[in-house]
């Protein structure tokens, strides 16, 4: 029987391959360009000639475009491609937004003209007509921005064209020439691209611009934007204006979730939507459902918003989708109902939702039942008890945990309806963690309530030597206190400190339950209820006259109160005072020891161990870092002129500024005065350190707004590369100074020459 079945396996196979090798060659755009998704599941071959629109090879852009059809090809990275040269392309036809060519080979013909570009409107660029054509849009500039990137030279572009918002992406990186063109009225050439949610569904428009040059301006601005007055910050929405002109429309499907008054899912074979409505009407699960609201991408997602539904009062049910943890990552059926098994991790319970953390395949998630929100002090029902360990399938619609690109795994949730879409199907192991630990603490109890005997039988023989028990009881206070004192003054962590006041109390209180709270952390035995116990409670003291916390003693209600009671409480809360502002004060040293205080950036003496170390770890893998030396231009007569307040005011936003423009591995220092410096490791050679001072010089290019006052400024650099310009501290420093003074030197001579003339 097995032979069988292979042997059909195997011709069934070789059928497939003979049909898809004796499939005909297409051979027009045209022709490509009129098929369907559905068209090219058997991946028809294609060989045509068409024209290139837009290439940038090291991102693997490829369009072109013959007469008025063009397509997106995926390409191996071809940088002598330019617009306008006539390529032959080969390969196959892939299904995407629309077919797409995954060509094995591109064949420059010539070089011609580019196609006449499409005078398009906004309405036009959501037709797919104009998908992948080259087209021209007249439109507004609403910013302009580098991508900050030293292997991409490449700016994107707000534009507001019509009725709509536009992002287009230009292969420039002029940033005078970009900053000129805002809110300007310009012409764009540009091919026509999309952006897209993980379900391959259209949420946007991007245009692809292969150079300034395809940007021509039609009008300036009236005025340029950096010389608008200054709007109060609290005044800035007087500037507000919105004009929706978005189109209603109207979907169907089965709904799969009902939050009344939030959202509600409808799915329609395979596709799904998220709707944002705040109608409650009563809609039933599985019922067909009309919705009419305005599109809208959130959270990289198509969803509708502003809905309304209405209930078709027919049932169709959809039957949820057999998916494993690793295909609900890659969130290809966000908002679809699907159905997984995994082990349950924990559970918990809010008071919206009840919350169980699953795993499976390595992957942890959440399946939620929300709660309706009620007014009423009626008890929540009770929350569905699932053993931990337990293996369950649970059944609901997938939503993601963030808004993160969708071509990288992220993190996911299910909503489930009811308690009725989590069904138990294997239950845990006896032999695991929990249990072990019940048997623990039953041997514990049978231990304590051995003990327990063995104290009582014994109680006359300890009431004899009561006198000497209270001597030695006062003695070993006394040892417990002065342990306490030394390990405040030495440099046992706090935790620790505090653990051992709250034992020293219960020690005193005769195992008293004694524990210390502060702002979300507690130390020492802290007792499950307080309903059967007297609590103590007493503030410890801090030296701003604010609470630091409080120490709470729970003792029997049928003891009766005592002089010890008082003492206890503030023996220990002057104890607990005492450890936590001795931790603060030594906090504070080291943080003033390693850091500026005006600045708040790492001190000379930080930046020094930094950079033995850094010295130190690239001798062993032969790495190179850089160190910028940053001298600040006639800063005394910022001091002498405005006064220091002003001067230190201007220091520190220049150490805002500075850090702004650095990366996060980099480490920028105040040395002193006006000097700075940074340490930048991760660097490939001199080129990078260089990048990074230009754009620290960048800084100052506009005006510091300081009280009232408009201060230019500006700041020599000199920067060093290890091993280059010095193999240890001091040579680094030295050739970074020296490159500084050069540069300080040199615009000294330059600003005396124009003086002479």
């Amino acid at each position: 029987m097995k032979q069988l079945v292979l042997f059909c396996l195997l011709l069934f196979g070789c059928v497939s391959a003979a049909c898809a090798a004796s499939l005909p060659s297409l051979t027009s755009l045209h022709d490509i360009q009129a098929l369907t998704n559905e068209m090219v599941g058997d991946l028809p071959p294609a060989t045509f000639e068409a024209t290139v629109t837009y290439s940038v090879a090291h991102q693997r852009l490829l369009f072109v475009q013959e007469d008025e059809a063009g397509i997106f090809v995926n390409a191996t990275p071809n940088s002598t491609l330019l617009p306008g040269d006539r390529v032959l392309v080969k390969g196959t036809v892939h299904p995407s937004f629309r077919p797409m060519i995954d060509a094995s080979e591109v064949i420059v013909l010539h070089h011609g003209a580019l196609p006449k570009p499409l005078l398009a409107t906004y309405d036009q660029l959501l037709q797919p007509e104009s998908d992948c054509r080259l087209v021209k849009l007249q439109a507004i500039v609403r910013s302009a921005d580098v991508v900050a990137n030293s292997d991409v030279h490449r700016a994107t572009l707000h534009l507001l064209s019509g009725a709509g918002e536009i992002d287009a992406v230009v292969n420039s990186d002029d940033e005078q020439a970009l900053r000129e063109l805002l809110d300007a009225k310009v012409e764009v050439t540009a091919v026509v691209g999309g952006k897209f949610d993980p379900k391959m569904e259209r949420i946007g428009t991007l245009l692809y611009v292969s150079s300034l040059a395809d940007i021509q301006v039609l009008t300036h601005p009236e005025k340029s934007p950096w010389s608008l007055p200054a709007t109060p910050i609290d005044e800035v929405f007087k500037g507000y204006r919105v004009l929706d002109v978005r189109q209603r429309v109207r979907v169907q499907g089965v709904v799969t979730l009902y939050d009344p008054g939030a959202a509600v899912v409808l799915q329609d074979g395979k596709k799904s939507i998220w709707i944002y409505t705040e109608s409650r009407v009563p809609l039933k699960i599985g019922d067909l459902a009309d919705a009419t609201g305005f599109p809208e991408a959130r959270t990289g997602h198509l969803t509708l918003t502003t809905a309304e539904i209405r209930d078709r009062q027919i049932q169709a049910p959809i039957r949820p989708l057999q998916a494993t943890a690793k295909q609900l990552a890659s969130k290809v059926n966000i908002f679809d109902l699907v159905e997984l098994e995994g082990k349950v991790v924990t559970e918990a319970r809010t008071a919206t939702r009840d919350e169980y953390v699953l795993e499976a395949d390595g992957i942890v998630f959440s399946a939620i039942v929300r709660r309706p929100a009620t007014t009423t002090r009626e008890p929540l029902p009770a929350m569905k008890q699932v053993p931990v360990g337990a293996r369950v399938r649970v059944t609901g619609v997938c939503i993601p945990e963030d808004s993160g690109r969708f071509d990288r795994e992220r993190g996911f949730s299910l909503l489930l309806r009811n308690d009725a879409d989590l069904v138990v199907v294997a239950d845990p192991s006896w032999v695991n963690t929990r249990t072990l630990l019940e048997v623990v603490f039953l041997l514990l109890v049978v231990i304590v309530v051995g003990a327990a005997f063995l104290i009582r039988a014994r109680r006359k023989q300890r009431e004899t030597h009561a006198t000497a028990m209270r001597n030695e009881k006062v003695a070993s206070l006394e040892r417990l206190r002065s342990r306490i004192l030394e390990d405040i003054s030495g440099d046992c962590p706090l935790s620790e400190v505090l653990e051992q006041i709250t034992a020293l109390v219960t020690f005193k209180l005769e195992g008293a339950t004694c524990w210390i709270q502060i702002p979300e952390e507690h130390w020492g035995a802290q007792p499950v209820e307080h309903d059967a116990s007297r609590i103590l409670r007493k503030e410890i003291p801090g030296r701003s006259g604010l609470p630091l916390g409080t120490l709470y003693i729970a003792l029997d209600w049928r003891t009766a109160q005592s002089s010890d009671e008082a003492e206890a409480l503030s023996a220990g809360a002057g104890l607990a005072s005492l450890a936590i502002e001795t931790r603060k004060l030594y906090r504070d040293l080291i943080h003033r020891s390693e850091f500026d205080l005006l600045t708040n950036l790492n001190n000379r003496y930080s930046l020094d161990r930094q950079l033995e170390a850094r010295i130190g770890g690239s001798r062993q893998n032969g790495s190179t870092f850089g160190l910028i030396y940053i001298d600040l231009d006639r800063f005394k007569e910022i001091n002498d002129l405005y006064g220091h307040r002003v001067g230190d005011l201007f220091l520190c936003e220049v150490a805002y500024r500075l850090s702004a423009q650095l990366r996060p591995v980099d480490m920028l220092a105040r040395l002193g005065g006006d000097e700075f410096a940074a340490l930048t490791p991760e660097l490939h050679s001199r080129a990078d350190v260089e990048e990074i001072a230009l754009r620290l010089e960048g800084c100052f290019d506009s005006l510091f707004f300081i009280e009232g006052n408009s201060l230019c400024g500006s700041a020599s650099i000199g920067i060093a590369l290890y091993p280059e310009d010095g193999v240890d501290k001091i040579s680094l420093f030295r050739a970074a100074d020296d490159a500084m003074y050069k540069v300080k030197y040199s615009r000294r001579q330059a600003s005396e020459e124009a003086l002479a003339e």
